[in-house]
């Protein structure tokens, strides 16, 4: 006989007849759903989930607090970011996690709409199944909605020059993704440091962006309009001596891992002095070991010393003296970025120091941003366009919420770089889309002609979420946009900010083409793949 793990205690019996039965006496404890149960507590789930970050959206959504167990508070309206902090413990309901995860991953931005897409799918799905509709049908009208719903996008999109008027449409479309957040009130600065960003380390002929290359430096204290760009690295540290030079310009960096300091024996040892003598030879031959380095690394033509270790006071002060600027205490991972960005060599030893292995900046400069926070700033770098957002806040929440807003606003622009197609924005992609599947969905004589209109209906959920969060008459402002996107044209949406016009393209609303297609089919695979599962088996203390 084979028992299985499940099989924990079993009896076994034997009939009058001499048939032999088994008996698990711990299949009571399991929890199992099946058919239209498992399908209801599965979409319950995943909605209750949708339905939580739901009034998160839009330029007027509201924030959430998360408190983390170890008392860590976070204020976000990121669609992901939320997600990511709540505490998910049904597997259904994980998977609007990764959908939210696959959207940031891939686009960077548009992480609240898939999922407010996702659970407006589920909430039709679950009324059809109602109605007794098999599961897979629905699956099968959606995926054919979908397609046409792509299409419709990409039909509607505008091709835009996004290097014209000072790369105005590449600075719009970043406000656009800032809209929605806390730092709202500083969209054009910030839109217009990402994008100065962005194109700093674009590869325009390839359509590529390496987004290593931008790092976000977090500095709490200051106001946010000091948030800034340098063309640079950032080194969290500072001149060894105070009375050293703030700026080097043409900089021949000699990076260091050996520290500035006489070699000391490997074992213990006790030394006597006795007499002024002994010790006048002592301070001398100390004297001459950090003379000997300093002139090791002049005379292979160094102007700055970084080095990963400390230094002596007497070294110190001889580097004054011989007007060397150094910087001691540099981490591992920030002077293999030096390295990498000056072309400079590593070097262990002094007697290795050699001009070849120096890197080369065109300023080094010191700046402070408060009494006690200074910083290295490592400027016109030969091997590398890297660049660093310097991120200023009241605090450290608005300061992390003002980096993940900078984040969404650079994948925004990153996307125009690789893709130049645009949509208006205000949910103008999704109602267009909605009037197209309704109008296929009429052509459709079989089943999924039901799932099409209620693929038609979840679209229309985005533009009366907008509405909704926005203060607005939900049915009202959908009704009256879909008229004039009947007459008019496909541009208009949902007037969140009350600018009297509903013209996205007009109040410079747009979205790229790729982060709507992409929210489209996330969101459809996802709301698939729930509907295929009719069992579910569980241990019974799960709820």
């Amino acid at each position: 006989l084979r028992f299985s793990p499940d099989w924990v205690c079993a009896v076994a019996m034997v009939t009058s007849f001499g048939y032999s039965i088994f008996a698990n006496l711990s299949q009571g404890k399991k929890k199992r759903l099946k058919g239209l149960e498992a399908h209801r507590a599965n979409i319950l789930a995943a909605r209750s989930v949708a339905d939580t970050i739901s009034s998160s959206l839009g330029p007027k959504g509201m924030d959430k607090m998360i408190v983390g167990q170890d008392g860590d508070v976070t204020v976000t309206n990121d669609g992901a970011t939320i997600l990511e902090k709540m505490d998910i413990e049904h597997p259904t309901a994980k998977l609007l996690v990764e959908l939210s995860r696959s959207q940031d991953h891939q686009i960077g931005d548009g992480t609240t709409g898939v999922v407010v897409l996702a659970g407006a799918l589920l909430k039709q799905a679950e009324e059809l199944l109602d109605k007794g509709l098999h599961p897979l049908r629905i699956a099968d009208g959606f995926e054919q909605a979908c397609d046409v719903a792509v299409q419709r996008v990409q039909e509607i999109a505008q091709n835009m020059d996004i290097f014209a008027d000072e790369n105005a449409a590449l600075v719009k479309a970043a406000m656009t993704a800032l809209g929605s957040k806390v730092v709202s009130g500083r969209a054009e600065q910030l839109g217009r440091i990402c994008t100065e960003a962005v194109l700093a380390v674009a590869d325009i002929e390839r359509k590529d962006v390496n987004f290593d290359l931008i790092k976000l430096e977090k500095k709490v204290g200051g106001r946010l309009e000091e948030t800034r760009l340098i063309h640079g690295i950032v080194v969290d540290k500072d001149f060894s001596h105070p009375q050293m030079p703030k700026v080097v310009n043409d900089a021949k960096i000699a990076l260091l891992t050996c520290p500035f300091e006489p070699p000391k024996p490997k074992t213990k040892h006790k030394l006597d002095i006795t007499n002024a003598e002994d010790y006048r030879r002592l301070y001398e031959i100390e004297q001459n070991y950090f003379k000997e380095m300093v002139d090791l690394i002049q005379k292979a033509g160094c102007t700055l010393a970084i080095c990963q270790w400390g230094f002596d006071d007497e070294a110190n002060h001889l580097c004054y003296q011989r007007g060397l600027p150094a910087v001691r205490w540099v981490g591992g991972v920030e002077l293999e970025l030096i390295a990498i960005a000056t072309g400079a060599r590593i070097v262990p030893r002094f007697q290795e120091l050699s001009a070849d292995k120096l890197g080369f900046a065109g300023c080094v400069r010191e700046e402070k941003f408060s009494d006690k926070d200074t910083v290295l700033v490592i400027e016109g770098c030969q091997n590398s366009k890297a660049v660093t957002i310097v991120v200023r806040g009241g605090n450290e929440i608005v300061v992390d919420e003002t980096k993940r807003c900078l984040h969404d606003a650079i994948c925004c622009v990153r996307n125009l770089v690789r893709d130049s197609r645009i949509v208006p924005g205000g949910g103008a992609a999704e109602m267009a889309a909605s009037l197209a599947v309704q109008a296929a969905a009429d052509k459709v004589g079989s089943v999924e002609q039901y799932s099409m209109y209620a693929f038609a209906d979840a679209l229309d959920m985005v533009p009366m979420r907008l509405a909704e969060n926005s203060g607005l008459s939900p049915l009202n402002e959908v009704s009256t946009v879909k008229a004039l996107h009947k007459s008019t044209g496909v541009a208009h949406g949902i007037d969140c900010l009350q600018k009297g016009t509903t013209d996205m393209l007009a109040q410079n609303v747009y979205e790229v083409c790729a982060s709507k297609v992409q929210q489209l089919r996330l969101a459809t695979q996802v709301v698939k793949m729930i509907l295929k599962i009719d069992d579910v088996i569980a241990p019974a203390d799960y709820e």
